[in-house]
């Protein structure tokens, strides 16, 4: 083409007319908002005109109806005030006059109009859409030797707003902030010390390392991810019923973060880790992310086809929502109805995602196949052998306690109940008090006193019962013949069809563990007891008990097997409509459900014996000792010790959990019907038929996965997590890196952390953020590399000091001249509460306690109460969290629904917070054991009370002035009433 030559048509609409209509005029005229009836992103659009009829007539600039608006600036409308641009400039209306003219060609096919970032919508060129390129590091002026990278880029906005930052924190300072950031926790006393003794240069980045590889790192993040995950242990909605298993998710993500699972894999994993790695049970269980949240049961079983539709769409809009918005930043939701309004998601992009995750369904399934074993066999082996070591050495720490508390105790005697029906086996299998007489099946024979149960086919049933039962008591000696059996039932209570049964079971859920089995497993829980070591050498006693109260507990040879639980409720057994079965799980009889051993005596209580009752049955009466009444008997040191082995037992416990091969709460995949693009989001309009993909403003427009409509489920889900964690994607590295930043400053870079797109913020560094990113995959996606740039950097070491002259220009301080105080999240409260106390029960994982009392009429139903006791003074994230239950403490701190993702939690400052931290019933108890602890320690000194108490509370002395006054307060209202005081300070609350 020679110079004077114009350029072809096509180059000049598709760089000169199409941008300027898809900039502004497609907003409001386009195929899914077509405002006076006009569609302008296509050629035949254009030529039929609108409700006003033709709107061209090309060549004919003067008669078109569409200039004459143009030219009388009633189209685009006029802007209002923020928006930045003005109505169309002189020479774009010159452009389009020009065009119309010509002719009005129109070139190729209709407008892509969502790929045009204009002043009231975003495009695929929207700043979060970009190629991640890591930018260049500034040199800001300000620089005091070598900078890290983080703090090149915060020093040059600084000196470009014309700040200084604040200078370093003191190392008490540093050392807390670091610990309840890292941790959750707070520092001891002696820990502050020690750091603030030690000169060496890298003694601050020795402490991150040691911090990033506690395992309480893994609990402190994961509550965190749970916000996001919008997780709880109960379905939600009307019936809120609870979900006995789904603490294995929670389980997992403390075990991912710990493991610093590489975060593109912690992806892949809780979108289709069942897939990628079908034989490792933890791999299944991260897929609880997808159902973490609520679930409709009612309107999942409706007899309505219709509503059940739209209850489905719910739910799938619930599973888009979470992976986009978790993963991508994005609210691609928005687009279920319509091409969305503010960012580049056609209607088209929602479903295509929707038909991804289209076979995904709530339940519980096993966490291994019938028959399989998982590849870390290995690892588990080694597992059990490290844990048999440890629980060894707790033994021996409390064995002398037990002996000092037996030693103080009168002897009791204890009346035991008299069973409904027992059995001697002494010559056959009749009831020794009633008629429940008991037949022998299979192989099954009674020899020498016993009823020998030789495997395969052998088992004993009885007689219906002849009343009904709620509250009972199971009870047996048996002996073992092979510790490797899995899942034999010793003695249980069954309807004749074995549809309902509760069952001491062996092996089952884990190897060599006792459970009580249940139906389902609706009311079976693992208990954390030791494996089993004793075989043929010696008989076991063993007994389950099941409280009016829902609660169940296993023992063996005396004392509780692990811990007691509360089951959503324990079944009611009619009676002539049940029977006692020996040597099996329950009806029908299978191999994998019948025990090879022998059973010496069994029997059969109405009621849940106590633990003296269960005890002395099993001939260790005065022995038992509760777990909270030798806790109440140790030393400090001891208790010290004793803290330190339950939680290495526990770290052990968490991984052999998740390898355990039980049920969990997770994707329970079907393969699913056509996806269809629905009109409106309305399920009565399906158009056409939709195969599973992602976003196609995404990672340069790679968003078709190559798959039918019709492609297996588990393909979707493995190409949509494929998909999110490609290099290509620029939405996954800076999603997270953000999360990270936002949890150490208080605030992300972006301050929008689930919306990256036209409606949420903009990153106040985003140079920064690119960089970051960019760290994070040169990182292999170490999320732990990542935490350790930031803590190290000298943004994050800065004191919180106010500069009144830097807040004038930057109140929020998006531009980190300071290090802004945080209060600390209401769990970690609670959690830092208990450590002052002394009072931290450190077990990792496995079953939440539960602080509220619950019964079933319909719905599920919960009253939150305040619980005493050892087992409910662990880390609030091990609470169980209902989604209809309220903790009075909790909430009144910002504790978030779990029916909805949190992002980001509120903090508010209310009178009723003051009135919790002085009233409420824990912080009372605690305010107790807390002066408890510092009179232990400093006896009658109520000055070293008094300075041992900020050190606890607050990791510094107390000052004379403040000491003066706290030694007057004891002495008029107290010692407990100090310790309130201390917890209900902004110094306690607050981070700096």
């Amino acid at each position: 083409m020679l110079a004077d030559e114009p350029p072809p048509v096509a180059t000049v609409f598709n760089e000169r007319v199409a941008p300027l209509l898809a900039r502004n005029c497609l907003g409001c005229h386009n195929p899914s908002d077509k405002k006076g009836g006009l569609d302008l992103t296509r050629a035949e659009g254009l030529a039929a005109g609108g409700d006003s009829g033709p709107v061209m007539v090309p060549g004919d600039a003067p008669a078109s109806l569409l200039w004459q608006r143009v030219e009388s600036d009633e189209m685009p409308p006029p802007r209002k005030p923020p928006a930045a641009s003005p109505q169309l400039t002189a020479a774009a209306k010159e452009t389009l006059k020009t065009w119309i003219a010509a002719g009005a060609p129109w070139s190729g096919g209709p407008i892509d109009w969502l790929s045009y970032t204009t002043d009231s919508r975003a495009g695929v060129d929207w700043w979060s859409l970009r190629p991640i390129l890591a930018p260049p590091v500034p040199a800001p002026k300000q620089a005091d030797g070598d900078l890290l990278p983080i703090d090149a880029f915060i020093l040059a906005r600084l000196e470009a707003a014309g700040l200084s930052p604040s200078p370093p924190a003191d190392r008490r300072t540093l050392i807390r902030r670091l610990y309840f950031d890292l941790v959750g926790l707070p520092p001891s006393p002696d820990e502050v010390e020690a750091f603030i003794a030690d000169t060496s240069p890298r003694a601050y980045e020795e402490l991150v390392d040691r911090l990033l590889a506690s395992p309480h790192y893994g609990e402190r993040w994961a509550r965190h991810w749970l916000d996001v995950a919008r997780y709880a242990e109960s379905q939600g909605f009307e019936r809120d019923r609870l979900r006995p298993n789904s603490w294995q998710y929670r389980d997992w993500v403390v075990a991912a973060l710990n493991d610093d699972l590489p975060y593109d894999e912690f992806i892949r994993w809780q979108l289709a880790g069942d897939v990628f790695e079908p034989d490792d049970p933890r791999a299944l269980i991260a897929t609880g992310f997808l159902v973490a949240g609520p679930w409709d049961e009612v309107g999942q079983t409706q007899q309505s086809e219709a509503m059940k539709a739209v209850v489905r769409q719910d739910e799938l809009e619930d599973l888009v929502t979470a992976t986009c918005q978790t993963f991508l930043g994005l609210t691609v939701n928005c687009a279920r109805c319509h091409d969305h309004k503010f960012d580049p998601v056609s209607q088209l992009d929602y479903y295509r995602v929707a038909a991804a995750l289209s076979g995904v369904h709530h339940g519980e399934r096993p966490t291994l196949k019938p028959g399989k074993s998982p590849a870390s066999d290995e690892l588990r082996a080694t597992l059990e052998a490290n844990e048999a070591s440890l629980r060894a050495r707790l033994e021996t720490l409390d064995a002398p306690v037990r002996e000092r508390v037996l030693a103080q105790r009168r002897p009791a005697k204890v009346d035991m109940p008299v069973p409904i029906a027992r059995w001697e086996f002494d010559v056959d299998g009749h009831d020794e008090l009633g008629t429940v007489d008991a037949e022998l099946h299979g192989a099954a024979r009674v020899e020498n006193g016993r009823l020998v149960l030789p495997g395969g086919d052998g088992f004993a049933a009885t007689a219906p019962l002849d009343r009904t039962l709620v509250a009972k008591t199971l009870e047996a000696w048996v002996q073992l013949a092979d510790l490797d059996q899995r899942g034999g039932g010793v003695i249980g209570i069954q309807t004749f069809d074995g549809a309902k049964f509760d069952s001491i079971v062996y092996g089952e859920r884990e190897p060599r563990r006792w459970v009580a089995g249940s139906n389902f497993f609706v009311r079976t829980q693992d208990v954390g007891g030791a494996a089993e070591t004793e075989a043929a050498e010696r008989l076991i006693h063993v007994a389950v008990t099941y409280g009016s109260d829902n609660t169940i507990t296993v023992y063996r040879n005396g004392l509780v097997y692990g811990r007691s639980y509360q089951a959503a409720g324990i079944e009611k057994f009619e009676s002539g409509k049940a029977q006692v079965v020996f040597g099996l799980r329950h009806a029908p009889p299978a191999a994998n459900k019948l025990l090879v051993g022998a059973i010496e005596r069994a029997a059969l209580y109405d009621r849940a014996l106590t633990a003296e009752e269960v005890a002395a049955a099993a001939g260790l009466q005065p022995t038992q000792i509760s777990e909270d009444e030798l806790w109440a008997a140790l030393t400090p040191r001891e208790r010290s010790e004793r803290r330190q082995l339950a939680f290495e037992l526990s770290r052990l416990e968490i991984r052999r959990r998740l390898l355990a091969g039980g049920p969990a709460y997770a994707v329970v995949p079907s393969e699913p019907k056509a996806t269809h693009l629905l009109k409106r989001g309305d399920t009565r309009q399906p158009a056409e038929i939709v195969a599973a993909g992602g976003v196609a403003a995404v990672a340069a427009g790679k968003a078709d996965f190559g798959l039918p409509p019709d492609a297996p489920e588990g393909e979707r889900r493995k190409k949509l997590a494929e998909w999110i964690t490609s290099p290509d994607n620029p939405l996954t590295a800076r999603v997270i890196v953000n999360r990270l930043w936002q949890y150490h400053f208080g605030v992300g870079l972006v301050e929008t952390p689930n919306d990256f797109g036209f409606n949420g913020g903009r990153p106040s560094h985003a140079d920064l953020l690119d960089w970051l990113a960019a760290e994070l995959i040169r990182q292999k996606w170490s999320l732990k590399a990542v935490h350790r740039q930031m803590v190290l950097s000298a943004a994050y070491r800065r004191s919180a000091t106010f500069q009144a002259e830097a807040a004038k220009v930057d109140a929020a301080n998006r531009l980190l001249w300071r290090k802004s105080p945080l209060r600390l999240e209401a769990e970690v409260l609670r959690d830092a509460i208990l450590s002052v106390a002394g009072q931290l029960n450190p077990t990792l994982g496995g079953p939440g306690y539960r602080d509220f009392r619950t019964f079933t009429n319909n719905s599920q139903f919960y009253e939150v109460h305040d619980v005493e006791g050892f087992t409910f003074q662990r880390r609030s994230l091990y609470r169980t969290v209902i989604r209809s239950g309220t903790s009075p403490l909790l909430d009144v701190f910002d504790c978030p629904d779990p029916s909805t993702i949190a992002p980001a939690r509120a903090v508010t400052t209310t009178p009723l917070q003051a009135l919790a931290l002085l009233n409420d019933a824990f912080v009372l108890r605690m305010a107790d054991r807390f002066a408890d602890r510092l009179q232990a320690d400093s006896e009658s000194d109520i000055a070293a009370q008094v300075g041992n108490a900020y050190r606890l509370a607050l990791a510094r002395p107390a000052r004379p002035d403040e000491s003066a006054a706290a030694q007057t307060f004891v002495a008029e209202h107290g010692l407990s009433s100090f310790c309130r005081v201390l917890f209900n300070s902004n110094e306690f609350l607050y981070v700096d």
